[in-house]
């Protein structure tokens, strides 16, 4: 017996971001975005390590954040530039608090997704081979809307380390 797409349903995809983002927000945690980046993400380039960035997505740092079923889309300051964001729901590969690492993580993306202004996305940065895993850069940053980078916070997992996310139960 086959089962067709229909009675799949929609992905568990965004309704999983929006309750973890609505956990972290309840509870005073910042929810931070780990995005797999290619030509369909539109985000600020340079902040990109290995085909990864990790946005800041709580209410004080963005504006218009709308969490939806196809994409996550906002405005955010970097380096005190205004810049749009979008990234397509499937190129979300983890939500986890700053404060604690609790989150959960997704599979990275075997296909590109479509936006409808691909042509806005940085066209200096040649798309790369596609990662097979959440990795972290080897020097570990989170890439912060006014633009600075930092370190992450004490307990983020030692350089070169898979993170490691607390089950939520």
């Amino acid at each position: 017996m086959s089962i067709d797409s229909d009675s799949q349903g929609t992905s568990t995809r965004p309704y999983l971001v929006r309750a973890l983002h609505d956990w972290c927000t309840d509870n005073g945690f910042t929810p931070l975005l780990a995005v797999h980046v290619d030509e369909s993400v539109r985000v600020p380039m340079e902040f990109v390590k290995n085909n990864e960035i990790v946005l800041n997505v709580s209410f004080d740092a963005t504006s218009g954040l709308r969490l939806g079923n196809e994409f996550i889309d906002f405005k955010a300051r970097f380096g005190g530039i205004p810049r749009d964001i979008a990234v397509p729901i499937d190129h979300v590969i983890a939500i986890y608090a700053r404060e604690n690492g609790q989150g959960m993580a997704f599979p990275v993306p075997t296909e590109p997704s479509t936006l409808s202004n691909s042509a806005d996305v940085a066209a200096s940065a040649p798309p790369a081979p596609a990662a097979t895993g959440l990795r972290l850069a080897s020097e570990p940053t989170v890439a912060r809307p006014d633009g600075d980078e930092q370190p992450p916070p004490p307990s983020a997992p030692p350089a070169g380390g898979r993170p490691s996310l607390k089950r939520i139960k």
